[in-house]
Formats: structure tokens, C-alpha cells, sequence
């Protein structure tokens, strides 16, 4: 716990899923955690409209004035809509794009001065899909995929200031947009079987799992771990499929 001590952390997207159970993580492990979303989490708030390209500087402006130091920041927020690519309207593009990649550019490049002070690190939150698709997720599996692209970047340009920056890709992981969708199927119980049977360990993932690699990241015991986009899907991407009988 010593080495979290005294450390500020920024998360965006804080109040839910992945970006809670990582927020509650660092909160335990001593790190005075910021979250910034519109909706309200059990840390300190920063309450704001992500889709606003200007909420960025608003945000670092905020933990400057109010901390007045940034340690780790985790770009989670992210939104995922289904549409064909030929049948995607250009605002929906864009919206993808603004709050999955955008937005995660604008925070790392006004937190990067605070950042550079105490040797901080930046994880970024892609997807599986940002390496593979799945159907109708164009406009999500490109702004992850670029996600990722600006997660080496930012390690290649800004290594030598001290600061790290990686990526995390999680798979089918538990969280209540997952739940909800499921709850939107035909046949929630046959989903839920099939489920199992593309991860070679046999379930889908839970938040807490996601975060705990994420601290492992933002930790010194992985200082010398940069640039990298880490997969954590239960083998699911490493599973060739084959016809089903």
C-alpha cells in the first residue's frame, strides 16, 4: 500500500462497471481517486459531459486546482452503438470517435505536465475489438483500435519524460451494460451457455479482474512495462473457432 500513498489518481467513467471496481481498488490501496462522468460515483466527482471535446482541459484544470498533482490517469469512459457500416450515419461515427478516442487524447495531452512531475502512468482501456470485430461494431472496433495505436504513441514519445503508458483489452467482461444487453435477447439462457464455450477458461470476466491488472500497471512492480496493449479475455482471442455440429 505504501508506494499508492500520497498518489492521485484520475478515471474516467469511475461510476460503473470496470472504471468502479478500478476506482475502489486504488481507493483501498491509498490513492485519492478523481472520477469524472456525469453521473455520480462513491469518490470525489468531477460531474461532466464527456461528449464535449472541451471537458478535457475543464477536468485537468479541476484535479490541478483541487489536488494540485496527477499520478495515474485511466481513460475508461467509452460508449459502443451496433449499425452495418453502410447504414452508420457520420454523427454516430463521430461520436465513437470523440468520446473512445478523442477525448482520452485531449486528457493525456493536458495531464501530460502534471504527469511528467511524478512519473506517472496512463492506462488506456481498448477492447478485443480493437484487435478483431465483431458484427456491426465498426465504428467502436476502429476507435478502439486506434486507442490502442495512440497508447504506443504517447509511450514512444513521452518514455523519456518518465512517463508509461499501456493499455488494457478485456473480452466479455460482467458489467451492467453486458447484463442489460443480455437481458435484451431472445433466448438469455442460451446466450448465457454459448458464452461460456468461447473462453477456454469456461466463463466470462469480472470487473474486479480488469482492475486488478490495471493497478498492476500503474504499480512500480511494472515500471519497466510500457507501450503495450494487454489482453484479458479468458483465452478468447487465442480460441480458433471450428463449424458447430
Amino acid at each position: 500500500m505504501s508506494e499508492f500513498k500520497n498518489k492521485v489518481a484520475l478515471i474516467t467513467g469511475g461510476s460503473s462497471g470496470m472504471g468502479e471496481a478500478t476506482a475502489n481498488l486504488l481507493a483501498e490501496k491509498g490513492v485519492r481517486v478523481f472520477c469524472a462522468q456525469r453521473t455520480r460515483s462513491h469518490h470525489e466527482n468531477i460531474l461532466i459531459d464527456l461528449n464535449d471535446i472541451n471537458a478535457p482541459k475543464k477536468i485537468i484544470s479541476e484535479i490541478k486546482t483541487i489536488a494540485g498533482k496527477l499520478d495515474i490517469l485511466i481513460n475508461n469512459a467509452g460508449i459502443m452503438k451496433e449499425n452495418k457500416v453502410e447504414n452508420l450515419s457520420f454523427d454516430e461515427w463521430n461520436e465513437h470517435i470523440t468520446i473512445n478516442l478523442t477525448i482520452p487524447f485531449l486528457l493525456i495531452k493536458y495531464a501530460m505536465p502534471l504527469l511528467k512531475k511524478n512519473n506517472g502512468s496512463i492506462v488506456n482501456i481498448g477492447s478485443i475489438e480493437g484487435i478483431a470485430s465483431n458484427p456491426l461494431h465498426s465504428a467502436y472496433g476502429a476507435s478502439k483500435a486506434g486507442l490502442h495505436g495512440l497508447t504506443r504513441a504517447v509511450a514512444v514519445d513521452h518514455g523519456q519524460d518518465g512517463v508509461r503508458c499501456n493499455a488494457v483489452a478485456p473480452g466479455w467482461i460482467n458489467t451492467k451494460l453486458n447484463e442489460d444487453f443480455i437481458k435484451t435477447l431472445g433466448n438469455e439462457k442460451t446466450f448465457r451457455k454459448k458464452l461460456k464455450t468461447i473462453h477456454p477458461i469456461g466463463r466470462s470476466g469480472e470487473p474486479r479482474e480488469v482492475a486488478e491488472l490495471i493497478c498492476w500497471l500503474v504499480s512500480e512492480a511494472a515500471s519497466f512495462v510500457t507501450g503495450q496493449v494487454w489482453t484479458i479475455d479468458g483465452g478468447r482471442m487465442t480460441k480458433l473457432s471450428l463449424p458447430e455440429l
